[in-house]
């Protein structure tokens, strides 16, 4: 979840927010109904009704949306915003939108479940002829030469650093991509388009795709830079490459295992994959160098994965085997108990009175029951979708 000050700085990307205005203003008539997804802060909700939207559905599941909330009363909105504190695949709406809106990217597209959202609200919650903003993005990447901030991630674990053998450490950070801005002097390679997410027509959350490279420029080789260029709407967008201006998205960078000596007309063969598995994605990147597209000269071959940026405890694992047979712990059954009494007649301050009673060595006090209580409440109690505006169909 972003922190209030985090949508501050998003509002205060100009490029960012001059495009997604204009597609707004582009898209947006009289009588248009707009699904707002991830609204955060409201500031997308409050544009579509500076425009001329009848009636903006805002759905966001943080606590950000109760500033939305307040903004919209403080600019005469409240009567035309309807706020769902909840995620999209769980808000039932009493009309189609006309449009949807959404920025659920994080520095790439490929987040967590913003496809899958998309997919879920294109197909319940639009119109049979409703406006998505994104209509798509088109993914882009460069072989590119970084030392700086390759050696940022992978120097501290260097084999003679201190006399250690950090290796183990190591190899997490070189199957980590990282956040990263870079220029267009960095490129040893002209982009190449990598996969496009049409957003009308997309299903599938995952992406794979293996594009060639041809090195246009020599120098040593540091990994991958993988970004985005977006059309909200037809003639409008914006991009977060290289040669762009720096947008709060920022690019992706893809270390090698190793630093590579790249030489004109050398051909970098990459394989770059996406797996959306449960909360987020799993991306592959294998890397074969050629010289000058030699088969039989092979300067590199490598194959790095996020799988492996991860440390893996095998006690861990082991509790997620199928043959494993678990027992509670403590915590598990104090949750246990909590969760057996959140029942729609049991109020919290009665859960907390049990539970300081049934596990008095974990609470100190009253308060501490209550506060445990309380995170359970609202991670799993169900949602009331509290509306800060009368239903337009009622």
């Amino acid at each position: 979840m972003y922190s209030v000050a985090s949508y501050g700085e998003m509002t205060a990307d100009r490029v960012r927010m001059d495009a997604y205005c204009s597609a707004l203003q582009q898209t947006i008539k009289p009588e248009s109904v707009v699904l707002d997804i991830g609204c955060g802060t409201g500031i997308m909700s409050l544009l579509a009704c500076k425009l001329g939207a009848r009636c903006v559905y805002a759905v966001e599941p943080d606590d950000a949306i109760q500033v939305a909330r307040e903004a919209a009363a403080a600019n005469g909105f409240a009567e035309r915003i309807v706020f769902f504190q909840d995620l999209a695949k769980n808000v039932e709406l009493p009309e189609r939108a006309d449009i949807i809106i959404s920025d659920l990217r994080g520095v790439l597209p490929l987040n967590e479940h913003h496809i899958p959202s998309i997919v879920d609200a294109r197909q319940r919650l639009l119109s049979s002829v409703g406006v998505l903003i994104p209509l798509r993005d088109t993914l882009r990447l460069a072989v590119v030469e970084a030392p700086d901030l390759y050696m940022k991630a992978v120097a501290p674990w260097d084999a003679d650093a201190h006399g250690f053998d950090q290796s183990a450490a190591r190899r997490i950070v070189i199957n980590t991509w990282r956040k990263a801005r870079i220029t267009p002097d960095q490129l040893l390679t002209e982009p190449q388009s990598w996969a496009t997410l049409d957003y009308l027509t997309i299903s599938n959350a995952d992406v794979n795709a293996e594009v060639n490279c041809t090195v246009v420029r020599a120098g040593s080789a540091h990994g991958l830079n993988v970004w985005f260029d977006t059309v909200l709407a037809e003639g409008v967008g914006f991009s977060n490459g290289p040669d762009a201006t720096d947008l709060i998205y920022g690019g992706g960078f893809f270390p090698w295992l190793q630093p590579v000596e790249l030489a004109v007309n050398d051909v970098v063969t990459i394989k770059l994959n996406a797996d959306l598995v449960h909360e987020d994605y799993i991306w592959r990147w294998d890397t074969r160098v050629l010289s000058l597209g030699n088969s039989t000269q092979v300067k590199a071959d490598f194959k790095q994965s996020t799988f492996f940026g991860v440390p893996l405890s095998l006690a861990q694992l082991h509790k997620r085997a199928a043959n494993y047979v678990p027992t509670l712990n403590d915590e598990g059954q104090i949750d246990q108990m909590i969760l057996s009494r959140i029942d729609g007649m049991t109020s919290l301050e009665e859960i907390a009175d049990q539970l300081t009673k049934q596990f008095p060595t974990h609470f100190a006090d009253w308060n501490d029951a209550l506060t445990r209580v309380g995170d359970l409440s609202r991670k799993y109690s169900q949602a009331r979708h509290e509306r800060d505006a009368a239903n337009p169909q009622s």
